[in-house]
């Protein structure tokens, strides 16, 4: 079995469904504490190698997933995954697409589209999703 995050460990949401999920930026050092178990990182060039199982969704900075279709599978299976294990997602900053894919997550996890965003930045970061097309990004995600 593997021991979930801490809840009060730097950047971990819960969703309301109790699942933890670690948000981050790659452009800052790797936290203290266990590792993630899968990770989703989202960026606009491969990411570097890591030694758990992780999936790239290719995700220009400032803007939206290159394959939204892509992209929308490869947050459902870190939500799926999360039920039972460490699942982080990052970004470079992890504010902009980290927030935004977040927000994606609760909205699968039941917090209703149209309060995803606000949910994320009071559980995660003020500064989680950056842009208004990444706000509509979430507001129509799941649709």
């Amino acid at each position: 079995m593997v021991v979930p995050w801490e809840s009060t460990a730097p950047g971990v949401l819960r969703l309301p469904s109790g699942r933890l999920v670690r948000g981050r930026g790659l452009g800052r050092p790797l936290p203290d504490g266990p590792l993630p178990t899968f990770a989703l990182y989202l960026l606009g060039k491969r990411p570097p190698e890591v030694e758990w199982e992780h999936t790239w969704v290719r995700w220009p900075d400032f803007r939206l997933p290159s394959d939204h279709a892509e992209a929308a599978r490869a947050m459902r299976e870190a939500w799926e995954r999360a039920e039972s294990e460490r699942v982080e997602i990052a970004c470079h900053g992890g504010n902009g697409r980290t927030g935004t894919a977040l927000a994606c997550l609760a909205v699968l996890d039941g917090v209703p589209a149209d309060q995803a965003v606000a949910y994320v930045r009071e559980h995660y970061s003020p500064r989680a999703v950056e842009t208004p097309w990444q706000r509509r990004y979430v507001s129509r995600f799941g649709r």
